[in-house]
């Protein structure tokens, strides 16, 4: 915890807790997630997966323009701008089996994890397609 001496005063020995502080699994968890993204050309495969990612999600544009009219954010932190409610477009994606959730009136917000696969991106792209479908 980051304090300015003033505010630390406050927290004494026993009149300041925390649920999670001191967890040893947490530290475990947040050991093992730096050891990763500090092993090298992991950044770099994170890149390259966010422009797989995008371009995967350009071309079901292209196939479903009156579905998905734009593809919005950078790198794995993406947003597809629908044309149905959005609401609709996260459950038809959530009968595929993808969880994404709402990011303003029009834009489902997808955000896949770090370690996401080519393979992963084609499962994805798939069900985006199927979802995109139900709405023709």
């Amino acid at each position: 915890v980051l304090a300015t001496d003033e505010a630390a005063k406050g927290m004494v020995a026993a009149t300041h807790g925390s649920t999670f502080g001191g967890n040893p699994l947490a530290v475990a968890v947040g050991n093992a997630v730096l050891d990763e993204m500090l092993t090298p050309g992991f950044l770099d495969t994170v890149v390259a997966r966010g422009h797989s990612l995008r371009h995967t999600l350009q071309q079901l544009i292209q196939a479903f323009p009156k579905v998905i009219t734009d593809v919005r954010g950078s790198g794995l932190m993406v947003g597809l701008k629908t044309v149905p409610p959005v609401g609709d477009f996260i459950a038809a994606l959530r009968r595929e089996k993808l969880l994404s959730v709402p990011a303003g009136d029009n834009v489902t917000r997808l955000l896949p994890p770090l370690i996401i696969t080519e393979a992963d991106i084609s499962e994805a792209a798939g069900a985006i397609e199927r979802a995109a479908r139900s709405f023709q």
